[in-house]
């Protein structure tokens, strides 16, 4: 597995490289591999952190955002959880969210995290102490579930 150097950046922090190399990634998974047309610029990204990690080119090979409480839900989110697709297996979506709970921790403490999952990846998220809450919906073509994590009664990954 290559070693990623990992960035957290608020939007206006980034640089114009790395916000299109997130871009890009996302559009890679979600709009072209996914095949699902919706608009992934939503304007949400300017009160978010951005998690990303990079290869030795500079090249983002994974990356989430972290939405500030008050902009998707009452609570903080993490969302845009994405890993490139030539990298799959290699545990860059576990460090992606490991980093990205360890930074909601420090930077608002033990709260709850309430995250849109796509349904496929629902064991992937209860690993990290996420309940499913509510039922299956369709979200631009694809299941997805609500789901919450209690940070202080949240179970320890696997």
């Amino acid at each position: 597995m290559e070693q990623l150097f990992w960035k957290i950046k608020s939007f206006h922090q980034l640089n114009i490289s790395e916000l299109y190399g997130i871009l890009r990634l996302r559009q890679e998974v979600f709009a072209v591999e996914q095949n699902c047309v919706y608009l992934d610029v939503d304007g949400k990204d300017q009160f978010c952190d951005h998690l990303f990690g990079v290869d030795d080119a500079g090249r983002v090979i994974a990356c989430c955002r972290i939405v500030q409480p008050g902009t998707s839900y009452p609570e903080v989110s993490i969302g845009r959880v994405a890993t490139h697709p030539e990298h799959r297996g290699a545990g860059y979506g576990k460090q992606v969210m490991d980093k990205a709970i360890s930074f909601i921790e420090d930077r608002y403490g033990k709260v709850p995290v309430r995250i849109e999952a796509q349904y496929y990846l629902e064991k992937f998220y209860i690993d990290y102490g996420f309940e499913a809450v509510g039922d299956v919906y369709l979200l631009d073509g694809i299941e997805h579930r609500e789901m919450v994590r209690n940070a202080v009664h949240a179970k320890a990954r696997v």
